[in-house]
């Protein structure tokens, strides 16, 4: 993923912090949730597992979708100056 961003960010148009930047925040998280809480969880443990059968299972084509939508992104925060975009 780094790789990616440094072909088309230079370091002066690296963005401010931003969840709306980040793959994990974005999509990544909220689609292991909803996976890992299909049902509720007694333990820890049992969590844990579900969060990474989840993680294992999540289809290429979803990571790569999410990669995919990262330039445009980018342009938005640019387009917003840096604040908050949809």
């Amino acid at each position: 993923m780094i790789n990616f961003i440094i072909k088309f960010t230079t370091t002066k148009q690296w963005p401010p912090y931003s969840p709306d930047l980040n793959p994990l925040d974005y999509s990544i998280w909220g689609y292991l949730e909803s996976k890992a809480c299909e049902k509720p969880h007694k333990t820890i443990k049992s969590l844990k597992r579900a969060i990474k059968k989840a993680w294992k299972e999540m289809p290429d084509e979803m990571v790569e979708r999410v990669v995919d939508s990262w330039p445009g992104r980018l342009q938005a925060c640019i387009d917003a100056n840096g604040g908050h975009f949809e």
